[in-house]
């Protein structure tokens, strides 16, 4: 049964469904909306946040909890139906994350439809990616993590990345990711709580990312796509979204591939609880569970080193360079 606080905020979303659904507002009054809806949504005491001198046309900024580990990251690629959301929508909870795990955060504003389409979110993650590496970060030291669109592509990050035989990540934390924009399976699953994803017409957002690209490219789609030799993923959902089912059916499709999937379910949540992390208390549950994850996957890389430099004729490994402040 949901909090009596998840009870309340879905009622409010369901309030802000009507006008929507009514007046139908344009793709930039969407934008305007969140921003304004999320202007409350502070940090969590002791995280700081400056934007990232990348260097490129990417706009990136660093969420630093205070002791944080500094030789390992989260890359955070925000929601929002690759149409809206931006470093500001998601900063809080950006935050709260980056300080139950421990890490520094990297969030990402990458390029939106419909002005830029497919690839242009995918060219700007790779681009965060590999500046991400030279700043002295090991592609086994940096987590990929994302909600809704932005787990979508996290996912064809990571198949990017493997395609081009290139070193992965040491996993992936997706938050109620979208992986199937053509929404055959979620047409069948539309709960009360999810209203207000169905009057904000997803299904147009994905068209205006795909473009000319087909719905089903697994870049686009990950849930097409093969998706073997995967690092460790994380899916958090819940029974309430109308993501639902596309998520368990991109878990059950990478399990049958051979990749390690820990799926996370929780009952009756909207679509975005994990925002809501100040005020409903499932979402504070799901931040820990991530915590929790996270660590075992270190920890689990971290036995797997040891074991390695037991072998014979393995010398240990020597004291790690010092990066330079980025």
């Amino acid at each position: 049964m949901p909090s009596y606080q998840h009870q309340l905020v879905k009622r409010l979303l369901s309030a802000a469904a009507g006008p929507i659904a009514r007046h139908r507002p344009s793709v930039n009054g969407l934008r305007l909306g969140l921003e304004l809806s999320t202007l409350l949504q502070f940090m969590p005491w002791g995280v700081h946040f400056h934007r990232a001198e990348t260097g490129c046309d990417v706009v990136a900024e660093w969420i630093e909890p205070e002791g944080a580990d500094q030789q390992r990251v989260l890359l955070y690629l925000h929601g929002g139906g690759y149409v809206m959301g931006s470093l500001n929508t998601h900063r809080g909870f950006i935050g709260a994350l980056a300080q139950r795990c421990g890490l520094r955060a990297l969030s990402v504003d990458y390029r939106k439809a419909p002005e830029h389409p497919f690839p242009a979110a995918l060219d700007d993650a790779l681009a965060a990616w590999r500046w991400l590496l030279t700043q002295g970060y090991a592609p086994h030291d940096i987590m990929l993590a994302g909600d809704s669109a932005g787990g979508g592509l996290v996912l064809a990050l990571l198949l990017h990345l493997r395609d081009a035989r290139q070193p992965l990540p040491a996993a992936a934390l997706c938050f109620s990711p979208w992986t199937d924009l053509n929404l055959p399976a979620s047409v069948d699953h539309i709960p009360d709580e999810a209203r207000f994803i169905e009057a904000l017409e997803i299904r147009s957002w994905g068209r205006h990312y795909a473009a000319d690209t087909p719905l089903t490219h697994p870049l686009v789609s990950p849930l097409y796509a093969e998706l073997r030799g995967l690092p460790p993923l994380l899916l958090q959902v819940s029974d309430g979204e109308l993501l639902f089912h596309d998520s368990l059916a991109l878990a059950a499709r990478a399990r049958a591939a051979g990749t390690a999937v820990t799926v996370q379910q929780f009952e009756g949540l909207v679509h975005w609880w994990h925002l809501f992390w100040r005020a409903v208390p499932e979402a504070r549950t799901a931040l820990q569970r991530t915590a929790g994850f996270a660590r075992g996957v270190w920890a689990a890389q971290a036995a797997a080193h040891r074991s390695v430099q037991k072998l014979p004729g393995v010398l240990p490994a020597g004291p790690r360079a010092v990066r330079a402040a980025a």
